[in-house]
């Protein structure tokens, strides 16, 4: 189904200047979505607006990990939708801290959490209260077969994506 046959959506994706992250924004503004693709790297989110070719698609600075950087794009989505709010998040950041896990220290695992889970978390909190008040709109959270199963050297970066399929049912349930 397109875009053309059914309503369009303002859509938020976070992670969306390279893999993933880059490629949902892009299929999904082709399709005539209204996209908002979210990065930390201003050069790079400028790339993805110019690869849109013209589609809806704008670009906001994020953060997942800083609550100023999620305050200031939830206005800043605030001003691209005229208070609406969006219809779908797309909680995509992310990335894989990959080592012994036992070797592993702190830094690395909070970083880790701090991104994966700590941060989809305040991103999702952050847009959430609009859908609800009007009893619409769609989290998608990104996740990994490393979510499921568990390989050695991944430790770290599985037991995060565990916690976004545990997070991910929950808030499904609730």
């Amino acid at each position: 189904m397109t875009a053309s046959t059914k309503s369009t959506k303002t859509v938020l994706v976070t992670g969306a200047t390279a893999g993933i992250g880059r490629m949902t924004a892009l299929y999904l503004a082709k399709l005539g979505h209204h996209v908002i693709a979210t990065g930390r790297k201003p050069a790079e989110l400028a790339t993805v607006k110019s690869e849109a070719a013209g589609a809806a698609l704008d670009t906001v600075l994020l953060d997942v990990t800083s609550a100023e950087s999620i305050a200031a794009a939830v206005r800043a989505v605030d001003e691209l939708t005229a208070g609406r709010g969006i219809d779908v998040l797309v909680n995509n950041a992310g990335f894989g801290v990959l080592g012994p896990t036992s070797e592993l220290g702190d830094a690395d695992l909070r970083r880790q959490y701090e991104t994966n889970v700590f941060g989809l978390m305040n991103v999702t909190r952050a847009f959430l209260g609009k859908m609800i008040q009007r009893r619409s709109g769609r989290v998608i959270n990104v996740s990994s077969v490393g979510g499921r199963i568990t390989l050695p050297y991944f430790g770290v970066y599985n037991s995060s994506k565990y916690a976004v399929e545990a997070l991910s049912d929950a808030l499904r349930y609730e």
